[in-house]
């Protein structure tokens, strides 16, 4: 729940959709989603490729996590 609030957070600051993220991050754009409801948990490589699109450090959106 704490990544998907994140990764939400951070994506809304930078002014972008979802869909627009997933397209810079080479994602699907439902699987952005998908993330954002916690109804998946990310993958590695998908929380690297949304860190690189949201010019973040992949940590920065598994910061204060359990």
């Amino acid at each position: 729940m704490l990544f998907a609030k994140r990764l939400r957070e951070l994506r809304l600051e930078r002014g972008l959709s979802q869909e627009k993220l997933a397209e810079i991050a080479g994602l699907h754009r439902n699987y952005v989603g998908v993330l954002e409801r916690s109804v998946s948990s990310a993958t590695l490589d998908a929380i690297y490729k949304l860190a690189a699109a949201l010019k973040v450090r992949p940590a920065e959106l598994l910061e204060n996590l359990p």
